[in-house]
């Protein structure tokens, strides 16, 4: 069957969802030597960077839906998964959406402490971890009773698999959590219908796009942009090579040299970090594609990407290869499920300052006063809601925050946007990381940090700490240089000049600081809360 049949019977499947992408290509007949998954670790005796057909992966997950069975575990079980492998983790997670089992993904960066609580949080069935993470955890309540060994999942028979559990729409299939920004994630819970709903409408209701053929994804595995990535490049029919380290910008530099993919996926982070380095001495020309998700990236970063690598673009002459690339970004969030705007930027676009761009088709949004309940005007600055059927039913185990966030009807998203005119969306800031100054002014960080790159071009990134303070609020501006850059030189006034007027007031220092300094979150996003409260102490002290 043609790529274009195996989409249309998949589209035309109303039983099709997030958690059974696997079994439906079988079923409708997908070849099984066409393309499974690739990972950068071995996989059941499978080399490292071996491609595994459809056929194979079918089978390693068919094992381990036969091995995790004979442990006891079933539908709607939610199973912890804490493991470092991309592998790991999407097989098992596969494995578990068989069983109709709720795979509870745990980015595996989380220190030892939070895992542990967030792990008794979860009131999970069982714990499937790997050796790193159980010996991290020892000595941890972790109020679990089964613990699984990923290293033994794979060894079950297939042949002894169960037939696939029928799932339906408001099935939960996973839980993924927040970046974790302010310490303790919140579990968002997807179902097998609101986490495809994105896929059904956009990816298998359009031809498949350019970039798309062969992704490499540097995405975080624990996420909903993984599954979501996994599932958009089987039901494409796309190879996707997952990578299980995503925070070494050398690595996805050489993992895109060696493994030559047409697209790579990743977060603002990725984008950030790659901005490290001088990408003409890197071999980039197979790659048409840089897709982003998560927060809104800043311009320097989008404008570094889209002067490397090549794309097809159609001339009088025909079909012809060019330089530079397309960036997509697409700001999202956990609870989201999808992004709900789109915009791609080329080297000859201009539409930057923090623009997400226009609404997906599936997306009803609002930019909200908190106070009315009701829409902002053209201009004016609000709090994002929206209406989707990507929408994460809510938090497990956390009723409170399920309904916290919901006001007229939309889910607020704790993002602060504005619309121009023309029906573009702007992006200024989260909520918890802006302050207020007084007098109907604003700072948001990270609109600031944004304008600030703009006009230093020998920083590579920036944070803004913002704070009250007994005196008023005082800002402080923390910057990554690039390394041909001159530590030495006193760039306050240059930032002074590109904060707005009211912003500028509150400028305190400009501080060149180490990666080292900042405070991260588990997915490499800074933790602003934090890093305000450890600036408000040294104040104080």
């Amino acid at each position: 069957m043609s790529i274009a049949g195996i989409r249309a019977a998949l589209a035309a499947d109303p039983e099709l969802g997030a958690g059974n992408v696997l079994p439906k290509l079988i079923e409708h007949g997908a070849p099984l030597d066409g393309p499974g998954l690739a990972f950068d670790r071995a996989v059941d005796g499978l080399p490292a960077w071996h491609g595994l057909t459809l056929g194979q992966l079918h089978e390693r997950v068919a094992a381990r839906a036969a091995w995790l069975r004979r442990q006891g575990v079933g539908p709607r079980d939610p199973v912890a998964v804490h493991v470092s492998s991309s592998a790991d983790c999407f097989l098992n997670t596969l494995a578990l959406n068989w069983l109709g089992a709720i795979a509870a993904l745990m980015n595996p960066d989380l220190p030892a402490d939070v895992a542990a609580e967030y792990i008794r949080r979860l009131r999970a069935t069982a714990l499937l971890t790997d050796g790193e993470h159980r010996q991290r955890l020892a000595g941890q309540d972790l109020g679990v009773g089964l613990l699984i060994d990923a290293a033994e999942t794979g060894t079950g028979d297939p042949a002894a698999a169960p037939p696939p559990y029928r799932l339906h729409y408001d099935d939960p299939i996973a839980i993924t959590h927040s970046s974790g920004t302010t310490r303790m994630p919140a579990a968002v819970v997807h179902s097998h219908g609101s986490l495809f709903a994105a896929t059904r409408i956009i990816r298998l209701g359009s031809p498949r796009a350019q970039g798309t053929e062969r992704i490499l994804s540097a995405l975080p595995s624990a996420h909903a942009a993984g599954i979501m990535t996994v599932n958009h490049a089987l039901c494409n029919r796309s190879e996707l090579l997952y990578l299980s380290q995503q925070r070494d910008g050398a690595a996805i530099l050489d993992a895109i040299a060696r493994w030559r993919p047409s697209g790579v996926f990743g977060f603002a982070v990725t984008w950030a970090e790659l901005a490290r380095y001088d990408l003409t001495e890197y071999d980039l020309e197979s790659v048409s594609l840089w897709f982003n998700t998560g927060d809104c990236v800043h311009e320097p970063h989008v404008r570094h990407l889209v002067a490397a690598g090549s794309r097809n673009t159609v001339t009088r002459e025909g079909v012809r290869r060019v330089p530079g690339s397309s960036f997509v970004d697409g700001l999202g969030s956990t609870e989201m499920g999808h992004s709900a705007f789109h915009i791609t930027h080329r080297s000859d676009t201009e539409r930057y300052g923090r623009c997400v761009g226009l609404p997906h088709v599936f997306a009803d949004i609002a930019l909200l006063d908190l106070a009315t309940g009701q829409q902002v005007p053209v201009g004016e600055v609000g709090h994002f809601g929206l209406k989707a059927p990507t929408l994460a039913p809510g938090y497990w185990n956390d009723s409170v925050n399920t309904y916290r966030n919901r006001l007229n009807g939309y889910y607020l998203t704790g993002d602060l946007m504005y619309r121009d005119a023309e029906g573009y969306y702007y992006h200024v800031d989260r909520a918890v990381d802006s302050v207020d100054l007084g007098g109907g002014e604003w700072l948001y960080t990270a609109m600031s940090e944004e304008r600030i790159l703009k006009a230093c071009p020998d920083v590579r990134d920036c944070t803004i700490v913002a704070a009250p303070s007994d005196d008023g609020v005082f800002t402080d501006v923390l910057l990554s240089l690039h390394t041909w850059a001159d530590s030495s030189v006193d760039r306050t006034e240059a930032i002074r000049a590109a904060l707005s007027s009211a912003a500028a007031a509150t400028l305190r220092k400009v501080i060149v600081v180490d990666d080292g300094q900042l405070i991260l979150g588990p997915t490499g996003k800074v933790r602003k809360f934090l890093m305000r409260q450890r600036h408000l102490a040294e104040t104080v002290a």
